[in-house]
């Protein structure tokens, strides 16, 4: 083929672009003012995810060494804020001649710290051999012509830079679209109905009150163990002071927002009650504490954005990435460098949130046959779980305090069946339960039922023999039974225990005296 002059470089650099675009799924990056220099990137592309396209007419061959090396510095540039890993760029000139001095250097790929530019220089004059080439350097057909009748016409340039441009901004529009599937509804909802709940319990006893805490539905394994199930639901809305309430809210103000914009309202609402759940569930199995908040779903929310991660790579690390994972890695530090925080709820949170995702996945995309994968994971995982924390319960002292402090609240009431009803039930699913078996035989004891609460106290004295308020108590009962000798022996097993409580010297000066 003849050479072609003129016009032709820009037909054949715009060409490329469009062929790049519209054919290969490149997207523009970076372009100048002058439209002479455009990046582009590729999501799928392994070999040359970027090409930077330079359409200059060279002469020296010095221009072209400078230049290399200006690309370079803006590759690395590039590299850092959305690959982190090595990158290979392309680098195409496009001009009518190669420089009329020695050019060997650019055979050679010129490094920048992890990034390698490979120079390619794309001459209409020798166009023919060179488009073979390039074709054979990227693995793919650009089925471009030049004319050898003349030059290409202004307006066929403008009509192919338009398009070029115009495949650009569609590919950009869709990824906006991306982050448009839905306004933040209910991460509003939910912020409201989490401050309301807050401010109800701070007139209700106080949100960092163990028993206000039990009461508006915080996470309590013995009454989760009887049959309260909704408590893997109530604690997402429940806070344990201010502090708590405001790292929380913020959190999924900044956080929830984004992704109910990206999966829109009720995915969002779907994944996030589940990922609370999950967390829940997770600190239910591996913590008997009493526990509650919205850290579980707001973990979720960071599970979600890693699915989101997943299934767009370069989208993800471009836009949010690395930003998401430090602040996961942020948020888990601190929980298992500080006490008192359920590191158990933010895990299962966490993984809850990326599986629900997998469940539900991104709007507009259908998957089944992945949705189905991550529906049968979620769903025997579940169960599994559900199955292993019923059939494996774990007793605490702590458990067993709050459980008198609850069943007290009852007797206050004067509910005292649903007290002893209660306490029984624990002291069947847990077999050391002390403080329990001490307030059952309290009650019995107050309805005249000695013996019963005889039973009670030895109960708890065998399975906590430091225990010195039972060791009174038991005294009592001796004494109002005329078991004098017994009642001796167990008030001075409690002085000795605790002999700064008078009670306790005052109850043996007593016996003796008798």
């Amino acid at each position: 083929m003849g050479k072609a002059l003129g016009l032709n470089e820009d037909y054949l650099f715009w060409s490329i672009v469009k062929k790049l675009s519209a054919g290969y799924g490149y997207r523009i990056i970076t372009l100048t003012e002058n439209h002479q220099e455009i990046w582009l990137e590729n999501t799928r592309e392994k070999n040359h995810p970027v090409i930077r396209l330079m359409r200059h007419d060279l002469d020296w061959a010095s221009w072209l060494n400078r230049d290399i090396e200006r690309t370079s510095l803006n590759g690395e540039k590039i590299r850092q804020k959305l690959y982190k890993k090595p990158l290979e760029v392309l680098n195409i000139y496009v001009t009518s001649f190669a420089p009329v001095d020695d050019y060997e250097f650019t055979r050679k790929p010129t490094i920048n710290n992890k990034t390698t530019i490979h120079t390619f220089i794309l001459e209409t004059a020798a166009f023919d051999e060179r488009m073979e080439e390039l074709q054979e350097l990227l693995s793919k057909s650009l089925s471009i012509e030049l004319s050898d009748t003349g030059e290409v016409q202004a307006e066929e340039i403008d009509e192919i830079k338009q398009s070029a441009l115009a495949e650009s901004v569609k590919m950009a529009k869709q990824e906006q679209q991306l982050f448009q599937q839905g306004k933040p509804f209910f991460t509003y909802l939910l912020m409201a109905i989490q401050i309301a709940v807050f401010i109800i319990m701070e007139f209700s006893g106080g949100s960092t009150n163990t028993k206000t805490l039990i009461d508006f539905g915080a996470k309590y394994t013995p009454l989760m163990l009887q049959g309260e199930w909704w408590r893997f639901f109530a604690p997402m809305v429940i806070h344990i002071g201010f502090f708590h309430l405001a790292m929380n809210t913020l959190s999924l103000y900044f956080i929830g927002a984004e992704v109910e914009r990206i999966f829109g309202r009720t995915r969002f609402l779907l994944l996030y009650v589940f990922a609370g759940f999950a967390g829940v569930l997770a600190s239910f199995i591996m913590s008997p504490t009493v526990s509650a908040g919205a850290s579980g779903a707001v973990f979720g929310c960071f599970g979600a954005l890693l699915y989101f991660g997943l299934s767009h790579p370069k989208l993800f690390m471009r836009t949010m990435g690395m930003n998401v994972v430090v602040l996961i890695v942020i948020n888990l530090g601190y929980g298992f460098s500080v006490g008192n925080v359920d590191n158990a709820g933010h895990i299962g949170g966490l993984i809850g949130g990326f599986l629900a995702s997998g469940v539900l996945n991104l709007p507009k995309s259908k998957q089944l046959v992945k949705q189905l994968v991550f529906a049968v994971v979620t769903v025997g995982l579940t169960f599994f779980l559900l199955y292993y924390g019923f059939s494996q319960p774990k007793a605490s002292e702590s458990n067993d305090q709050i459980m008198t402090v609850v069943a007290a609240d009852y007797e206050e009431k004067g509910e005292i069946e649903k007290a002893k009803q209660m306490l029984s039930a624990y002291t069947e699913d847990f077999s050391e339960a002390p403080y329990s078996y001490f307030y059952l035989a309290t009650i019995e004891a107050k309805a005249g039922n000695l013996e019963q609460a005889e039973v009670y106290n030895i109960k708890a004295i065998e399975q906590k023999p430091d225990f010195p308020d039972a060791h009174y108590y038991l005294a009592v009962i001796y004494l109002e039974q005329n078991k004098l000798d017994l009642g001796l022996e167990q008030a001075e097993i409690a002085a000795e225990l605790n002999p700064e409580d008078e009670r306790y010297q005052e109850l043996v000066e007593r016996i003796k005296g008798l």
